[in-house]
């Protein structure tokens, strides 16, 4: 073979990324969110925890500054304050650039890349340790709520950088992920519904 051996890591760009995700049907873990508004000089800041599960959805319970939840499914985006007083839908065809979040998150849990690439076009960045990459939506749509979205991580998702078409910037750093137990509690699967 003229030109010696093919590094199949260049003939595949993701194949490093693909071979460090963690393929788990179930994540749990902390997130602390920082926003900068375009327009206003500090940022918006949040933590919680998050719940993760590959077949239903999302669950993003936020602690602080003021409790709520939000989870977020293929079909349907549920904000509910702590106490339950108030529940808000959001039909997920409506919400486009949460969709593809969504969704990216999913595919990047499960190692699907291809989903990845249908979505974004996506370029991995040579780090010394795990990984990093840039996602940039191949359609209209998407590029409406997002013009890029940068990740890291090794094992897991570290961080997240979503640049809005508006202007804003959110970045989302997790820790303290575990996926045990294995199988959702009742109270767990319950926020699902």
């Amino acid at each position: 073979m003229a030109g010696g051996i093919v590094n199949p890591a260049s003939a595949d760009p993701l194949a490093e990324v693909r071979s460090q995700v963690a393929q788990v049907p179930l994540l749990r873990g902390e997130f602390s969110q920082e926003k900068q508004v375009a327009g206003f000089r500090n940022p918006l800041r949040s933590n919680g925890r998050f719940l993760l599960v590959r077949d239903k959805g999302v669950v993003w319970s936020t602690t602080a500054p003021f409790p709520s939840e939000t989870v977020i499914t293929q079909d349907r985006i549920l904000s509910r304050q702590r106490d339950g007083s108030r529940r808000v839908e959001v039909d997920g065809r409506q919400q486009p650039g949460l969709r593809s979040v969504n969704a990216m998150m999913f595919a990047l849990m499960s190692g699907d890349m291809k989903a990845l690439t249908s979505t974004f076009e996506v370029k991995a960045e040579p780090v010394a340790r795990g990984w990093k990459m840039t996602l940039v939506p191949r359609s209209r749509q998407v590029a409406q709520a997002f013009t890029s979205v940068r990740l890291s991580g090794d094992r897991y998702v570290r961080e997240v950088e979503l640049r809005e078409a508006n202007g804003d910037l959110t970045r989302l750093r997790f820790s303290g992920m575990s996926e045990s137990p294995a199988t959702l509690s009742r109270d767990e699967a319950a926020r699902f519904e």
